[in-house]
């Protein structure tokens, strides 16, 4: 991460990821008991997701980033582990929900991002729930990520992926922000 990333452990990041991302795009969703969130970094989404469900499993790759967020959320109802989302530590069917929110266009290649959606699948429990953001292409972000990973994921493409992946009731939004859910089938498919 380039030093523009400092922007991602503000209180105003926070306060953009709750009113403009989180809230649009859990309205109405159950995420359940248990909830795996994939690449947290400084957890600015995590501090809001652990109010919703009872037990939060942050899992982030940098160990740095990990440390960090593991003394901010001490004592509450989150574990956070290092680890990498296209080889996920978990069991099949562990978790309610799996959530990821801007950090896909982080993930350096498309059969990666494609990858972390299996994985995600693999681990939500049937009917579970995937609820997600990440950022639209744009020139202002390609400039911010300078001399980091920007790989941003198309709409179109998330769409395919998802569905790829095995998911069903797939809702992918492009507006100011990129957002989807989607869910596990009832009955078992795995990532084609």
């Amino acid at each position: 991460m380039n030093e523009n990333h400092a922007l991602c452990s503000t209180a105003e990041w926070a306060e953009h990821m709750e009113a403009e991302v989180l809230e649009p795009v859990t309205a109405g969703l159950d995420l359940g008991n248990t909830m795996l969130e994939i690449g947290p970094g400084p957890g600015a989404a995590t501090h809001w997701l652990r109010n919703r469900v009872k037990q939060l499993v942050a899992l982030e790759l940098d160990p740095d980033d990990a440390a960090r967020l593991a003394d901010e959320v001490a004592g509450t109802n989150v574990t956070v582990q290092v680890g990498d989302a296209t080889r996920l530590p978990f069991s099949e069917a562990s978790f309610d929900s799996v959530g990821c929110f801007t950090m896909l266009h982080h993930v350096p290649t498309a059969q990666e991002q494609f990858t972390i959606l299996c994985e995600a699948y693999r681990v939500l429990r049937p009917e579970g729930v995937l609820v997600g953001a990440d950022s639209l292409a744009s020139q202002g972000l390609h400039e911010f990520h300078e001399g980091d990973t920007y790989n941003p994921i198309d709409p179109a493409r998330l769409f395919v992926f998802l569905q790829a992946a095995g998911f069903g009731h797939v809702m992918v939004s492009a507006g100011e922000e990129l957002l989807f859910t989607a869910r596990k089938a009832s009955e078992e498919r795995s990532c084609e």
